[in-house]
């Protein structure tokens, strides 16, 4: 099926897309500062630029947009149009973010993943349950996680 917009509106969509600075990334903000934890953002020199680095926590905290980074929840929907192309774009940020994670666990860092679904969308955590999941993670837990609409999950310790 061909694009329903000109390679130009496609292009011109395409790079409107923010990459930083999101407003999913502006509510996890606002709740690291409201809390008191110090925190840098975008940091270059760690591997994947952390969307939150907070260094007395040893933590890293990357926010995911579900459909960048193929989340399997209700916002992610294969694009119908130059499917094999975009399969291709999503398998590999689904990798490089694997890659990424690896890494900083190996230099000793835990990591979040914070989903898209978790901040927005009809399924999303209210802000108390969302305040709590993450500082559990914060003061408590040793280990890599994810964070969806469904809540906190443990996926591996860190080594």
């Amino acid at each position: 099926m061909a694009d329903v917009h000109s390679h130009a509106i496609r292009s011109k969509n395409m790079r409107a897309i923010r990459n930083q600075d999101t407003a999913i990334e502006q509510r996890i903000a606002l709740i690291l500062k409201d809390r008191g934890f110090s925190y840098r953002v975008q940091d270059k020199a760690l591997p994947g630029r952390p969307d939150f680095v907070l260094p007395p926590q040893k933590a890293i905290i990357f926010v995911h947009g579900c459909f960048w980074h193929r989340h399997h929840c209700y916002l992610f929907k294969m694009p119908a149009t130059r499917t094999e192309f975009w399969k291709g774009k999503i398998n590999s940020n689904v990798e490089r973010d694997q890659r990424y994670v690896q890494q900083l666990q190996e230099a000793g860092w835990k990591v979040l993943i914070v989903w898209e679904c978790a901040l927005r969308g009809r399924l999303r955590l209210e802000d108390g349950d969302l305040i709590e999941r993450l500082e559990e993670w914060l003061l408590a837990a040793s280990h890599s996680s994810e964070m969806d609409h469904q809540g906190l999950h443990h996926y591996r310790a860190a080594p």
